[in-house]
């Protein structure tokens, strides 16, 4: 890098406009979207879509609800021409949907794209020429004039051959190319010049497209581009002001937004923003941006992992794991400290305690784009009690006391950090079967039986003690209380029950319950254990097993 960059590149100069409104705007209803995904973004791909990629990419645009979809560049291949005739002829093409294709302003390709169209019901015919300096001087070398007569030319040659679209409602679109890098003066010049030939009105406006095609400045600097064209150019009314935004500086989705603010009711875009370069605009980053402020977008992202995994297979590209909303990890927490806020606002939300959503790190509920809570949480060695036994609720409906929660995180954390990975649900579950359930050394339960006479309990349990047998015989008002007298009678540490609960997982008669009991001992310490079994009795009494298997089990290790 440069010591001193100022000496080879040099600020993008801001707009005249003192005045400016779109900072104190609020939006408030979604704007026309049209997909580039079979254009823009198919054009950016190292290996194009295939005829079937592409209808299968159609088809799940059309689902979603786009009414606007540019399929392609018709004149640019027999490839493109033949799938735009395919999609008429077969008539895979809704009624209200409209086609959209782009072309530049030359008599061949016009002629050829018209062609394509034939048959249609309702067509988009996108025009586009460059118009920044840099295409002026370098690409075109032309000036502003000769720039406005190949604009102009183009614009008559498409009006001149719309009789041989007799039947097709026509919609036109103009994009002066790079309009963010052009002057917003000479951009609106151009697109005057183009409105003077196709003679827009209210009642048949045409669409003007705004392109960052480049991202050459903040995203304030074109909506203030954006609002200068809107407030200046003539006969707004009888415009559809549209975007196209790139995402060079890693800000297409702010550009965007802003851009609504500053007056554009379009949008153009792509699904997870595929696209040249560094992509697109992320039109579902977009939609549900609206969707987290209460605006239904007027797309449906209900499954938005199915729409993944067509994009994936049709495109061979693939979704971060952290792009916004989509990506795998979105809706994930690994820190502590979010798993604990995530899970007490879950719980707030679900209680009905909140009118609206306000759950922490979470923007929007994952359920309402077919995320499930189980994606929510996911454990590694960062984890803390929170996330884990988030985990264990809502995968396997183990509720862990609280206490319990904090003894058994640090025990996972320490695995997972052994295992040096994140885990799966199954395996933290396995984690605390071993940790707990399994824990049958130094003792196992054979039988238990109790005996009750007047509310008094007597138990005899038969249990082995490092595989030789052992009788347990003891009594009290209930058959813990009674098994815990009865180990008082043996050489082993005398201890009490601090803390007790169970619950069934599962339903049915042949659910198995779970039971959770903390031992406590003379000195303070404090262990817990976890039995499973379908009598709730026997459970309890392999969770006091459990409990004293994982004392002598620490006794053990500090040796």
């Amino acid at each position: 890098m440069l010591k001193d960059p100022s000496k080879k590149y040099r600020p993008f100069p801001p707009v005249n406009l003192p005045d400016r409104q779109w900072p104190n705007r609020v939006l408030t209803r979604p704007p026309r979207w049209c997909s580039v995904d079979l254009r823009d973004g198919n054009q950016a791909l190292a290996i194009p879509m295939n005829v079937s990629q592409k209808l299968e990419m159609f088809q799940t645009l059309v689902q979603i609800g786009f009414k606007e979809i540019e399929v392609g560049f018709p004149s640019a291949s027999n490839t493109e021409f033949a799938f735009n005739r395919r999609l008429i002829e077969e008539g895979r093409i809704p009624d209200d949907v409209w086609l959209q294709v782009l072309v530049q302003a030359r008599e061949h390709l016009i002629e050829r794209t018209i062609q394509s169209l034939q048959g249609a019901k309702k067509a988009i015919i996108h025009l586009y020429n460059s118009t920044s300096p840099a295409q002026r001087r370098v690409v075109f070398r032309m000036s502003k004039k000769e720039i406005i007569e190949v604009a102009v030319r183009g614009a008559r040659m498409i009006m001149d051959r719309l009789d041989r679209l007799d039947g097709t409602e026509v919609l036109l679109e103009y994009s002066p190319e790079s309009f963010s890098a052009t002057e917003v003066e000479f951009a609106c010049e151009v697109a005057e010049a183009v409105m003077d030939v196709w003679q827009p009105t209210p009642e048949r406006p045409m669409i003007l497209n705004l392109p960052d095609t480049v991202e050459v400045a903040m995203p304030n600097v074109y909506a203030d581009q954006v609002e200068w064209i809107c407030r200046n150019i003539r006969n707004r009314e009888s415009l559809i002001i549209s975007l196209h935004t790139h995402n060079d500086r890693g800000t297409g989705i702010a550009a965007t937004e802003l851009g609504l603010l500053a007056g554009a009711d379009r949008v153009e875009g792509t699904l997870f923003g595929n696209g040249e370069r560094t992509g697109n605009l992320d039109i579902i980053t977009v939609a549900l941006n609206m969707y987290s402020h209460g605006i239904h977008p007027g797309l449906d992202f209900s499954n938005l992992n199915a729409i993944r995994e067509v994009y994936e297979r049709c495109t061979g590209m693939t979704v971060p794991p952290r792009h916004p909303y989509s990506g795998e990890l979105v809706f994930t927490a690994f820190s502590g400290s979010h798993q604990d806020a995530i899970k007490k606002g879950l719980a707030e939300w679900n209680e009905g305690r909140q009118q609206y959503w306000d759950v922490p790190y979470l923007p929007i509920d994952p359920a309402d784009i077919g995320r499930e809570y189980r994606e929510v949480i996911r454990v590694n060695s960062q984890s803390g009690k929170g996330g884990v036994a988030f985990m264990l609720e809502t995968r396997f409906g183990i509720y862990l006391p609280r206490d319990l929660q904090r003894e058994f995180g640090p025990i996972a954390n320490d695995e997972v950090d052994r295992i040096g990975r994140e885990v799966t649900a199954d395996e933290l579950k396995a984690i605390f079967w071993k940790e707990y359930v399994e824990r049958e050394s130094p003792w196992k339960l054979v039988r238990f039986r109790t005996e009750s006479t007047n509310g008094h309990v007597r138990c005899r349990a038969e249990l082995l003690r490092d595989g030789q047998p052992v009788e347990v015989v003891g009594e009290g008002n209930g058959p813990l209380a009674a098994l815990v007298h009865g180990f008082g009678n043996l050489d082993v540490p005398r201890f009490e029950i601090a803390d007790y609960s169970e619950h069934a997982l599962g339903s049915g008669e042949e659910a198995a319950a779970i039971a959770y009991i903390q031992i406590r001992y003379p000195d303070g310490r404090n262990r817990w254990g976890v039995g499973v079994d379908t009598n709730i009795e026997i459970a309890s009494v392999k969770a006091v097993l459990s409990a004293l298997n994982r004392s002598v089990g620490a006794a053990a290790a500090q040796q």
